[in-house]
């Protein structure tokens, strides 16, 4: 079987405090990944999320580049796998379970003041070049990795040369239109 992640579906979702970028992952460990978890070792993944305003006269814009750790362990004592994101922890009893919340990423918020409408409030702390325009298309990126820098010491050395400890997907790339803007969230 092969290992790997792979994007099953990004959005733009909206929420009381603003919007989020969303990925939805396949996510299949190596059998190498899977034994040293369930021996104690911790896999810390990344998830990856950015957002571009593009440009006719210049370089696309960046207007969110984020990154969040995310730490999946496994308790030999308790039998219980963990997802950590930074201060907020949950226990699993499986490990199709914990791998299915990891497999659900989503960004930092951007705040709802970052869309511009005409006459609208836009707090003074936003600097006005990271306004999301509602008139305008968006390119988003999403992706998720494990983080070899972060396994131990001796793991590190493997993971250079062994493709075991190589997991990524690819960067996937969707479009934002501004009618995914306005509809953001109101399906759900």
């Amino acid at each position: 079987y092969a290992a790997g992640i792979t994007v099953n579906k990004a959005a733009v979702r909206n929420s009381d405090d603003g919007y989020h970028l969303t990925a939805n992952y396949d996510i299949d460990l190596t059998l190498v990944m899977q034994q040293a978890l369930s021996r104690g070792i911790t896999l810390h993944f990344i998830s990856e999320f950015s957002l571009t305003r593009p440009r006719w006269y210049w370089i696309d814009e960046a207007v969110f580049q984020g990154e969040q750790s995310i730490k999946l362990s496994y308790n030999v004592l308790t039998r219980q796998y963990r997802i950590s994101r930074g201060s907020l922890q949950q226990n699993f009893a499986t490990f199709e379970d914990a791998l299915n919340m990891l497999s659900r990423q989503s960004s930092a918020v951007l705040p709802v003041g970052f869309i511009k409408k005409e006459g609208g409030f836009l707090p003074s702390w936003i600097d006005p070049s990271t306004w999301i325009q509602s008139d305008t298309n968006y390119f988003a990126a999403a992706r998720l990795r494990l983080d070899a820098a972060q396994l131990p010491k001796l793991l590190q050395v493997n993971a250079l040369t062994d493709s075991d400890w190589t997991l990524s997907s690819e960067w996937y790339r969707w479009i934002i239109t501004p009618q995914e803007l306005s509809q953001a969230g109101k399906s759900e």
